[in-house]
């Protein structure tokens, strides 16, 4: 069984430059019971040989120094979302067997078990099963996208059918996840976008309507769309002073979930009072048995019957082509994901 592994590492604050590839011991490896049997994942850890690497825009966030926690430098990891094979098991672990098809996510700390590497040793909790019939790309592209969009809208704001959703900066990952997720309950996702260019495409993974932002008013807009009613539900992204706004497209009573803060400037608090604000941190419930169980359910059932489709930008081969990757992914011209393939 190997020992070390091709990681990224990074040793400094910066854009896409600081990523080092180095070849490193696998942490997570105990000694076997005698030395003929070598070594092993730990007991309650698993070894996962990583297939394909979702990117997500907290990576960028974290490799800037700019998440709301810091990365453990110098040789700081990096990375939520692998998707790969079991290569071993540790004492104790029951759920997994050699040879399964698996994503990592829940409740991962990237300075210390970031997964951008050929191969990874995490607790048993920090991954997912993935279905046999889902190949490695689209695995890393869906479990925190979709997980992110099942536990903000169903858990949180109680999305229902026939509901009018509102979501913002929705060419992400999430965003697309989002406008699937309120399709396959049978709510009506609104989208925003900055770019014309990407409305089609929006239109086309499940938008009812798509609104561009820099060119339309968007409360007076998701007014006109819903009858001057408003939506039941605002998914936001963004933050920042257009916050406030967003508040006069929600219905009274409606639900606001901020998820990203994607503008740091302070936003201000909607006026237009009743109405919920909520917070969502997707390791919240995700780190949870139950909630887990729940969101990895849904996943799977949508990507078993074809009903989830996440969009792949761009897939990348080799390691080496990391820097690339996140250069693509601050140009924001892109839709959906960016995968690394090791």
């Amino acid at each position: 069984m190997p020992t070390t592994a091709r990681t990224v590492l990074f040793h400094e604050l910066g854009g896409p430059d600081v990523l080092r590839i180095e070849d490193v011991p696998l942490p997570g490896l105990v000694s076997g019971p005698d030395a003929a049997s070598g070594p092993r994942p730990a007991p309650g850890h698993v070894l996962v040989r990583v297939e394909a690497l979702g990117l997500n825009r907290a990576e960028a966030l974290f490799r800037a120094g700019t998440y709301y926690y810091q990365p453990s430098l110098p040789g700081s990891r990096l990375g939520y979302e692998a998707s790969g094979t079991v290569e071993a098991v540790g004492e104790g672990v029951t759920g997994f067997a050699v040879g399964d098809p698996v994503t990592t996510g829940p409740g991962i700390e990237m300075g210390t078990q970031g997964v951008y590497a050929e191969r990874v040793v995490l607790p048993d909790t920090a991954i997912v099963p993935r279905p046999a019939s889902v190949d490695a790309v689209t695995g890393a592209a869906s479990w925190l996208t979709y997980t992110t969009a099942y536990g903000a809208l169903l858990e949180t704001a109680r999305l229902r059918p026939g509901d009018h959703v509102l979501i913002t900066g929705a060419s992400s990952g999430v965003g697309t996840a989002a406008i699937q997720v309120a399709r396959r309950i049978g709510a009506i996702p609104l989208a925003t976008t900055r770019s014309a260019a990407k409305r089609r495409r929006l239109l086309d993974l499940g938008a009812a309507e798509v609104i561009v932002s820099d060119d339309q008013d968007v409360p007076e807009e998701v007014r006109r769309l819903t009858g001057g009613r408003g939506v039941e539900v605002v998914f936001d992204a963004i933050g920042g002073p257009g916050f406030r706004s967003l508040g006069e497209a929600l219905a009274e009573a409606g639900v606001m979930v901020v998820y990203g803060w994607l503008d740091r400037r302070p936003a201000e608090l909607p006026w237009n009072w009743p109405f919920t604000i909520h917070t969502y941190a997707n390791f919240a419930l995700t780190s949870a048995p139950e909630g887990r169980r729940r969101s990895t359910a849904f996943l799977n059932a949508g990507l078993r019957d074809g009903g989830f489709r996440p969009p792949v930008a761009e897939v990348l081969e080799g390691l080496d082509r990391i820097r690339d990757a996140h250069r693509l992914m601050e140009t924001n011209t892109h839709i959906g994901k960016i995968v690394v393939k090791p």
